[in-house]
C-alpha cells in the first residue's frame, strides 16, 4: 500500500486540541496544497508525519508501515520546515556534503546547479543567509533528496516574487522528471493554485475539504461586469465575496452557471481559491 495515511490521528496540547479525528490519505506522485489558517494544525500534522512529535492517539503509516520511530519509513520522508536547524558556522557547500551522508540519494550535482540558479553562493556560512536565502537552502536541499515524500512547510518564506516563481517552475520540472508526493503547506494560496493537484484545507485542527483541486473550484464560479447588472444578477445567489473597481464588479458564486440565463454584458470564469478559502475558513 503506497502513500502516507493517518488514521484516527489526534495530537493535544493540555486542554488544547491541535488536530482532531484527521484521517488522510497522501497518495503517491502528487502534489498536494495543505491550507489552513494560522494556527489551523498545518504544520503539527505535518510533524507528526515527520516524528518531530508524536500523536496523542491515532497513527501514521508510510507505505503500510507505522511511520512512528521507524527508519524504514522515516527515511522515506523529508521534511522542510520554517525554523532553521543547520548549525549557524556551517558553509553551504558542508550542508550539502552532510546531508549526501545522511540521505545516500541527494544528487549533489543537481544541488550544485540549484544552487547556481538561484544565485546562492556556497562558500558563504549559514549566519551570513538572509531569510530568503535561508529559505532557498532548505529548498535547493528539499528538492535534491530524491526520495518518495517531500513535506514543504512555508517553502517561500521571505523569498522575492522572482525567486518565489523559479521555485514553482523548478518544483513542477523536478516533479515531472522524478514524480515524488509534494505536501506544499502556504499561506500565499493564489500563487500556489496553479501546481497543486488536490487540496486539504484545515480549519480549527479539523479537515475541512479533502479533494481535487479541480473538483473543489467547480463548486462555484466568477462573474464580473458593471456594478449595476452583477448587483441585479447575484440578488437570488449565494455569493462568498465581491470585488469592485470604478463601474465594474467581480462576484465570486457557489452554485453552478446557467450561461443561458447570463444577463449580456456579463463574464463568467473559474472560482478564485483565495475567496472560496476565506469563505470556508472564515
Amino acid at each position: 500500500m503506497k502513500g502516507i495515511e493517518t488514521q484516527n490521528l489526534n495530537k493535544t496540547y493540555g486542554e488544547v486540541c491541535a488536530l482532531q479525528d484527521i484521517n488522510l490519505k497522501f497518495e503517491n506522485e502528487k502534489i498536494y496544497g495543505l491550507l489552513g489558517r494560522n494556527g489551523a494544525g498545518k504544520t503539527t500534522l505535518l510533524n507528526l508525519i515527520s516524528n518531530r512529535i508524536f500523536p496523542s492517539s491515532g497513527e501514521v503509516q508510510v507505505d503500510g508501515e507505522t511511520a512512528l520511530e521507524n527508519d524504514n519509513a522515516q527515511r522515506k520522508i523529508y521534511m522542510m520546515g520554517e525554523k532553521n536547524y543547520y548549525p549557524q558556522g556551517m558553509k553551504i557547500r558542508q550542508i550539502f556534503k552532510w546531508t549526501q551522508e545522511f540521505y545516500p540519494s541527494f544528487d549533489m550535482d543537481y544541488a550544485l546547479n540549484l544552487a547556481e540558479e538561484f544565485g546562492l553562493d556556497i562558500t558563504k556560512r549559514v549566519k551570513a543567509l538572509s531569510t530568503g536565502y535561508a529559505s532557498i537552502l532548505k529548498l535547493i536541499i528539499a528538492l535534491s533528496v530524491n526520495i518518495p515524500y517531500v513535506l514543504l512547510d512555508e517553502p517561500v518564506l521571505g523569498l522575492d516574487a522572482n525567486h518565489r516563481q523559479l521555485f514553482y517552475e523548478t518544483l513542477l520540472r523536478n516533479y515531472d522528471e522524478q514524480p515524488k508526493t509534494f505536501v506544499i503547506s502556504t499561506h500565499l494560496i493564489d500563487e500556489v493554485a496553479n501546481v497543486i493537484e488536490d487540496i486539504i484545507i484545515i480549519d480549527q485542527g479539523k479537515i475541512l475539504k479533502n479533494q481535487p483541486c479541480e473538483e473543489l473550484l467547480s463548486q462555484g464560479y466568477t462573474v464580473s461586469g458593471n456594478v449595476a447588472t452583477i448587483d441585479s444578477y447575484i440578488a437570488d445567489k449565494e455569493v462568498i465575496g465581491c470585488d469592485s473597481l470604478g463601474g465594474l464588479k467581480t462576484a465570486y458564486i457557489l452554485g453552478t452557471v446557467n450561461k443561458g440565463q447570463l444577463p449580456a454584458g456579463l463574464e463568467v470564469s473559474k472560482l478564485d481559491l483565495q475567496k472560496l478559502f476565506i469563505q470556508l475558513t472564515k
